[in-house]
């Protein structure tokens, strides 16, 4: 694939995947992307997951022509990026590696040397000059991993973004793009947040034309779109006004009062409600709708003197992502001492800038006339603007 007269992709794609990173459902596969800038100098940048190996130096050997690589570009350490360094070197002796001082420590971990004789160590602001291509590397610690730098080429105005503006979903699939990446970043990147506003401060300072990230679509057109997307994401603001109900049940009481409550917000006009049924549903796309829409109510049972387990994983999922400047309110169900309230605050308390509705739903084994009363009170303040 051409992305300008200079830099091709020679990526590949992953239909075989069913879990990334062993946990996140991709049902529509994965990238795994890597590039190449044709000057006089020839830069690989970043290989491709080690199930590709043979792929991916196909397509190398491809748009090289019989033209030997100068360089390779190890942007980030991650084994999907990372795997065929060794392969590369072994396979052209001349070239360098250029990495982050962090990377061939890295490096050394992974393959058993640092490649010491090949390094070209780079930080922030550093050059690499192939020709009429001039690279500058801007280092982006902790998006998501500490050695991580990203690739500014001047001439054709593109930055090589690693895992950042990153999406679930091979090349091949036609999607759409803000649901798998805004998946992609809440769960892989979502707990960096500060890093990647630094990152953006950065970029603003470069003419960027075009975006070239580790794992989905090249970027060309609108990239307002998709850079103020990542400053939301990264800033920790809803992006739409609306009610999440995330909740789980064991009998069915809980579960009424969810469908009653849901049932009223749309009546009042809510402007967005979606209900997730923490047992049943995929727990990256619940985060994702609690990071997307401003208000969150948890709905749960009280269980062993403590929460039901999946409510516990999705607080947990919430709070490791630094879920925050959100509006939150509690259902609760006990049919003795219900705790279930109590537990979902005190692992909410690190959790910044939380707005707690005073409406409260305390349900003692089946909803009663007073609980339809607190539901009436809870779907007004939930409406309120």
């Amino acid at each position: 694939m051409k992305i300008t007269n200079d830099i091709k992709y020679i990526g590949v794609n992953d239909h075989k995947i069913d879990l990334f990173e062993g946990q996140y459902v991709v049902p529509n596969g994965m990238s795994y992307n890597s590039y190449v800038i044709l000057d006089e100098k020839i830069a690989v940048l970043d290989t491709v997951d080690a199930k590709f190996t043979d792929q991916w130096l196909r397509n190398i050997s491809f748009v090289l022509d019989g033209k030997k690589p100068d360089y390779l570009i190890v942007q980030h350490m991650e084994p999907d990026h990372s795997a065929n360094i060794a392969i590369f070197a072994e396979k052209f002796p001349e070239a360098k590696i250029v990495a982050s001082a962090k990377a061939f420590v890295m490096m050394k971990n992974f393959f058993g040397t640092d490649f010491s004789q090949k390094q070209i160590v780079v930080g922030e602001g550093d050059n690499l000059l192939l020709g009429k291509h001039n690279l500058t590397f801007v280092t982006a610690p902790m998006v998501h991993w500490p050695e991580v730098i990203v690739t500014y080429d001047s001439y054709d105005k593109v930055l090589f973004s690693a895992d950042g503006f990153g999406k679930f979903g091979a090349l091949d699939v036609e999607e759409d793009w803000a649901c798998e990446a805004r998946r992609y970043y809440i769960g892989i990147v979502g707990k960096y947040g500060a890093q990647v506003q630094a990152l953006l401060k950065k970029a603003k300072s470069l003419d960027i034309g075009t975006i070239c990230p580790l794992h989905g679509p090249v970027l060309n057109e609108n990239l307002g779109y998709y850079i103020g997307l990542y400053d939301t994401w990264s800033s920790y603001e809803p992006e739409e006004d609306g009610v999440v109900i995330a909740y789980t049940s064991v009998y069915g009481n809980t579960k009424k009062a969810v469908e009653n409550l849901s049932q009223k917000l749309r009546q009042k006009g809510c402007p967005k409600v979606i209900v997730n049924d923490l047992a049943r549903c995929d727990m990256a796309e619940a985060v994702e709708d609690s990071f997307k829409l401003s208000k969150t109510v948890f709905a749960t049972t009280t269980y062993n003197a403590d929460i039901f387990p999946f409510m516990r994983e999705f607080l947990l999922n919430l709070t490791e992502r630094n879920f925050q400047n959100r509006t939150v309110a509690f259902i609760e169900n006990g049919s003795w001492a219900p705790v279930a309230t109590k537990v979902m605050k005190e692992i909410l308390e690190k959790s910044k800038n939380l707005k707690i509705l005073d409406t409260q739903v305390k349900i003692m084994s089946a909803l009663n006339d007073e609980n339809e009363k607190q539901l009436d009170l809870l779907a007004n303040e939930l409406c309120e603007k």
